[in-house]
């Protein structure tokens, strides 16, 4: 990735952050030490006419590699 690109996502990044100040904190308190093998991953999504859909993890051995190097890419 060059640096061009990598400044531009910092900046979407922050700006997302201003937006959503409770979903960035819930994802930092969340990535601190909750996330471990077995852990259950859980998401949902709600379209403004009320539809839904949910899909969920668990946490292998083989992908906590990524998640370790996303929670590192937080800080």
């Amino acid at each position: 990735m060059n640096m061009g690109m990598m400044m531009k996502l910092m900046k979407e990044k922050n700006e997302f952050v201003q937006r959503h100040p409770k979903f960035a904190s819930f994802f930092n308190a969340v990535s601190q030490n909750m996330i471990e093998e077995g852990t259950v991953i859980e998401i949902t999504v709600t379209k403004t006419d009320g539809e839904t859909v949910t899909s969920n993890m668990r946490v292998m051995p083989e992908d906590m590699v990524l998640l370790q190097g996303l929670q590192n890419m937080q800080r």
